[in-house]
């Protein structure tokens, strides 16, 4: 790893925000950078190794700031949201019902025996994609509280579940890793919420910005690393780590200035050479050694879509449970951990990407005509004003 191969990968990751840049496109700015780290890696060009030890541990970083970035956005502090968490959680096991048997009929189909991670994956929704794209089309999130109450659980869910389909063998020691993790995670929370009823809390924020400090974001890579730490230990991904402090953040009500830090570290360097990486580290080589994984890929978005539109037991919307089935949170975390445990068979990684670009495509279309509805109920009220 060389400050040229450095430059390298924050140049390609620049592709992120040159395809967003397109508002018609609603292409998510992680989809450029991962299709720059394909470029790059071992699928295109193979100018930088995906597997050089400083660069991946630098991309574990990044993935646990993301899925700190993940967990911040699920919006648990919102009154309107939680009124709606039945629901949403009606609707949520709906999906997953409709996944796990879909799953079921994927594995054996394409012969992965792979159904308990598809049933999470088809299962999985994505906060941090939906809500972007609702809110760039215009859409107030809090007029979809269902919609909105449903992604976060699935989001919840899901992430929780991954590592234990990903490793039944060690379930146990997940199991554990996560519970200690939590717990840590939740005392945390309860902690900050009785300090922020004081006024200490805002003292501490005073003083670390009147002396530029940073001391809130020190503070809070410390608990990242020092949760990280327990994860490496039980051989746990960082993601558990990352997505419990980004909940607890989400339960105390992040402060404006530690997001825009955490933002800035995530979204300006760590995140983007994560998923370069992790495009990097793809091999497309073998969707073509292995052309059955093209038609999984297709497969699995296409049967995410199944799956969510079936939330319409609950009552969500046709648009809206199409546009809720958009996904790419899980999926990059599956391949990730099937890229550092191996448990993927070969092409199978791109083949899970594949689909969760299928998703992000209907997503896009389907919170588009969402917003169309929402523009039109809003013209019916004025001229009925």
């Amino acid at each position: 790893m060389t400050f040229t191969s450095l430059a390298l990968l924050v140049c390609v990751g620049l592709l992120g925000p040159a395809l967003a840049a397109v508002p018609r496109w609603r292409i998510p700015v992680v989809v450029g950078e991962i299709a720059g780290g394909l470029l790059i890696g071992s699928s295109g060009l193979r100018l930088i190794d995906p597997t050089d030890h400083t660069l991946t541990f630098l991309a574990d970083i990044g993935f646990g700031l993301t899925m700190v970035l993940v967990g911040s956005r699920v919006p648990v502090r919102d009154p309107r949201i939680r009124s709606s968490i039945v629901r949403g959680a009606i609707g949520a096991a709906v999906v997953g019902a409709a996944g796990a048997v879909l799953a079921i009929a994927l594995a054996a189909a394409f012969g992965t025996g792979h159904a308990l991670l598809y049933g999470v994956i088809l299962s999985s929704s994505s906060a941090a994609l939906v809500l972007p794209m609702l809110q760039s089309s215009g859409v107030d999130a809090r007029t979809t509280p269902q919609l909105v109450a449903q992604i976060a659980i699935a989001d919840v869910v899901c992430i929780v579940l991954l590592p234990l389909v990903m490793a039944p063998s060690r379930v146990p020691q997940i199991a554990i890793a996560g519970a200690i993790i939590g717990a840590i995670a939740a005392l945390g929370a309860i902690l900050l919420r009785r300090a922020g009823r004081t006024d200490a809390r805002k003292r501490f924020h005073r003083f670390s910005e009147q002396r530029a400090f940073a001391l809130e974001l020190r503070i809070s890579l410390l608990v990242l690393f020092g949760l990280a730490a327990i994860a490496q230990y039980a051989s746990v991904s960082v993601m558990v780590a990352g997505f419990a402090l980004g909940l607890m953040l989400a339960v105390i009500g992040e402060p404006r200035r530690l997001a825009r830090q955490l933002f800035g570290m995530t979204e300006g360097f760590f995140g983007p050479l994560f998923f370069v990486w992790l495009g990097a580290s793809l091999n497309l080589r073998g969707l073509i050694a292995h052309p059955g994984m093209i038609g999984l890929g297709v497969a699995l978005g296409l049967a995410a879509l199944v799956a969510h539109l079936a939330a319409r037991v609950a009552g969500l919307p046709w648009t809206q449970g199409a546009a809720a089935s958009g996904q790419l949170g899980v999926p990059v975390a599956a391949v990730t951990l099937g890229i550092q445990t191996g448990a993927l068979a070969q092409g199978e990684d791109a083949a899970i990407i594949l689909g969760a670009l299928v998703t992000v495509a209907i997503s896009a279309v389907a919170t588009g005509a969402v917003a169309r509805r929402a523009a039109g109920r809003r013209t019916d009220a004025r001229r009925a004003g």
